[in-house]
């Protein structure tokens, strides 16, 4: 392999990886050769060949182990963590289908801490749904929602199967005047981990939002996604 039109080799050396793992000839976990056997087939140094791992490492294309090897990285789905966003629509950007599975929507009475997140008193009337959203068959996200019923009175009629709980309540037209969220580290249930198809003991990142209207909490949900799956990121430029 040698340097043309001014591309530096290792960049080469990248770009024939990249071509590799896009073109599904190495699939994801699967262990790339190493570092002298891709010297020796691609004729470069071994220096050329280590940045070329160390920056598609840095991009999450691959992993290293020491002692053991370089694996092609499994692909983790990214969200802005500074914006709401329709999951349907974010799924679709990327080239994929969507789908859901409904498996509440339900009236209940706030618990003490759900109730202390909208400023009401334990007990009071809340709508509740839980979502799990999948991308391409792959479950990506198990979505938990209060509503305030004043809110969205008709929320419990709507078939969340055609659209997505996010489309329905941006689709009220009602300006949200302050939006929090939060992403942590968390471990979750059995039951969450059973839907997201999430090994034991692994961690999944929890994105925790309300959202206010005239001062007043309308919303509060919790958004579990596969930490070995899922990551959240933005790109911005500083005013």
């Amino acid at each position: 392999m040698t340097a043309k039109q001014n591309i530096p080799l290792y960049q080469m050396v990248k770009q024939h990886i990249l071509t590799l793992i896009d073109s599904k000839q190495w699939q994801e976990g699967e262990r790339l050769p190493s570092e002298n056997e891709l010297v020796a087939e691609l004729s470069v140094s071994r220096m050329t060949v280590n940045r070329a791992l160390r920056e598609l490492v840095a991009a999450n294309r691959v992993e290293r182990i020491s002692g053991v090897g370089t694996f092609v990285a499994q692909a983790k789905v990214q969200s802005h963590p500074l914006e709401i966003q329709n999951i349907a629509e974010e799924i679709h950007a990327r080239g994929h289908q969507h789908s859901c599975k409904v498996e509440a929507v339900e009236q209940i009475r706030a618990s003490a801490e759900t109730a202390l997140s909208f400023d009401l008193a334990p007990g009071s009337r809340l709508f509740y749904s839980q979502i799990v959203h999948y991308e391409s068959d792959m479950a990506i996200q198990v979505e938990e929602r209060y509503v305030l019923p004043q809110f969205a009175p008709d929320y419990l009629q709507v078939d969340f199967n055609q659209q997505t709980s996010n489309q329905y309540l941006m689709g009220l037209n009602k300006q949200l005047s302050q939006v929090e969220q939060v992403v942590q580290a968390a471990m979750p249930s059995k039951a969450i981990a059973k839907d997201l198809q999430m090994d034991a003991n692994e961690p999944c990142l929890l994105l925790l939002r309300r959202t206010w209207v005239e001062q007043k909490v309308v919303t509060s949900s919790k958004l579990h996604h596969p930490a070995s799956r899922y990551q959240f990121g933005s790109r911005y430029q500083p005013s």
